[in-house]
């Protein structure tokens, strides 16, 4: 792939922030998909305990947390715009008894997407289930991360059908 198809790079090949300002504002929406696949010994104490924690409802500050990184987003990855978010939901679900899916639907109007903090959302929710739950087990495994749906702007993209 040229380089030139890298939208984060000029012309001389050094980072770049894409220019957005002729775009028009439209409705952006992405959702992304993290797995976390738990130890039995995990699974079974979480069912005993109600998925609670000594510090609170593991999938209450998984969503706190995942929230908040959706809306930082910019701060974390350098060449991402900082973008006015509409909403940011995230569900975290068994699948299994031994695997937690967690999803991150981010909307906003604006010039560009917002698949980054789809990503980010649904990446820092995980992470924040693994530091809840580590005390019992630090061979949890926080699997495959994934944009499942992008639409708004001029392009659309769907990986998979998606639990709505």
């Amino acid at each position: 792939m040229p380089c030139s198809e890298f939208t984060h790079l000029a012309k001389n090949s050094s980072p770049q922030m894409v220019d957005v300002g002729h775009k028009e504002s439209t409705e952006r929406i992405a959702l992304a998909r993290t797995v976390i696949d738990l130890p039995q010994k995990v699974a079974e104490e979480l069912d005993c305990v109600g998925m609670r924690s000594s510090k609170g409802s593991i999938y209450d500050v998984a969503i706190i947390a995942g929230t908040q990184a959706a809306k930082k987003t910019a701060d974390l990855i350098p060449l991402c715009h900082l973008i006015p978010l509409d909403s940011v939901e995230i569900k975290l679900s068994r699948e299994g008894g031994r695997r937690i899916i967690v999803e991150c639907r981010v909307k906003a109007t604006h010039k560009t997407g917002v698949e980054m903090e789809a990503l980010v959302g649904c990446s820092v929710a995980a992470l924040t289930v693994y530091d809840m739950c580590k005390a019992l087990s630090p061979e949890m495994v926080i699997g495959e991360t994934k944009l499942i749906e992008k639409t708004g702007g001029k392009s659309k993209y769907f990986f998979e059908e998606v639990m709505k």
